[in-house]
C-alpha cells in the first residue's frame, strides 16, 4: 500500500508543480500568495507554543516510544491518503467505467429499437397498399360475383359478410362462405378467382371434404378477408 501511495504521489507531484508555477505567475496570485504568506505567520505565532510544548514532551521519549510514535504518525498518513486521496481518484475511474458501459447499453437499445421501427413502418407502408379503396366497399359483392363466374351460384349455399374494427384506423372485412358439390377443379377455379382479384382479398381459412365418403365432389368452408381503412 506504501508503494501505491507513493508513486499517487509522484504521478501528482508534476501536475501540481506545473500548475502552481501558473498559478504564481499572475499578479493578482502573488496578492494571494502574500496575503496567505501572512496568514501562515499568525498561525505560527499562535501554534508556536503548542508545538513547542509538543516538540519538548516528543524530546523527552525514549527511543522506542519515539519509534512506535513515528510508525503511528506513518500509519495515520497513510489512511490519511488512502481515504481522501486514491479512494475518490480510484472511485472516479470506476463510476466513469460504468457511466460508459451504461451510455453504450442504451446506445445498442437505440439502435435496435430503431431497427424495429424501420421493419414496422415498412410493414405498415405494405399493408397501406394492400387496403381496399373506400369506407363503402361490399366484399360480399365482390367474392359473390368472382364465385358466380368461377363455379356458379348454385354452388354457393351459404355467404355471410361480417367487418372487424382494428387498431390504428383501420377495419376488417369478412366473408364466410360454404360452397358445396364441388370437382378438385371447381375448387382450384374458386381458389384462383379470389385470389386474383384485383382487389386485395386474402383467403384467411380454407377448409375441403368430400361431400360423402367415396363421393368426388367436396364441400368447402372458406374465409375471405380485406382489410379497409378510413379515408
Amino acid at each position: 500500500m506504501a508503494e501505491r501511495i507513493a508513486k499517487i504521489g509522484a504521478w501528482l507531484a508534476a501536475p501540481l508543480g506545473r500548475l502552481r508555477r501558473a498559478i504564481t505567475a499572475s499578479g493578482p496570485a502573488r496578492q494571494a500568495r502574500t496575503a496567505l504568506g501572512d496568514l501562515r505567520a499568525r498561525a505560527h505565532r499562535r501554534a508556536a507554543p503548542a508545538l513547542g510544548a509538543a516538540r519538548h514532551w516528543y524530546d523527552k521519549r525514549d527511543p522506542r516510544e519515539k519509534l512506535l510514535l513515528r510508525l503511528l504518525g506513518a500509519a495515520l498518513g497513510a489512511i490519511f491518503l488512502w481515504n481522501f486521496l486514491y479512494l475518490p481518484i480510484a472511485g472516479l475511474g470506476g463510476d466513469l467505467g460504468g457511466r460508459i458501459a451504461a451510455r453504450r447499453h442504451e446506445l445498442t437499445r437505440v439502435r435496435d429499437l430503431m431497427g424495429v421501427y424501420g421493419r414496422l413502418k415498412t410493414d405498415l407502408a405494405a399493408t397501406e397498399k394492400r387496403t381496399v379503396p373506400s369506407k363503402d366497399f361490399s366484399l360480399f359483392s365482390v367474392v359473390e360475383q368472382a364465385l358466380t363466374k368461377s363455379v356458379g351460384r348454385e354452388k354457393i349455399s351459404s355467404i355471410t359478410p361480417s367487418e372487424r374494427t382494428l387498431p390504428g384506423g383501420f377495419h376488417q372485412h369478412v366473408v364466410d362462405l360454404k360452397l358445396s358439390g364441388l370437382s378438385l377443379a371447381q375448387v382450384v377455379n374458386a381458389l384462383y378467382s379470389v385470389q386474383t382479384l384485383p382487389t386485395p382479398v386474402t383467403v384467411s381459412t380454407f377448409h375441403i371434404r368430400p361431400t360423402a365418403p367415396g363421393a368426388r365432389a367436396y364441400d368447402v368452408d372458406m374465409t375471405c378477408a380485406a382489410l379497409g381503412r378510413e379515408r
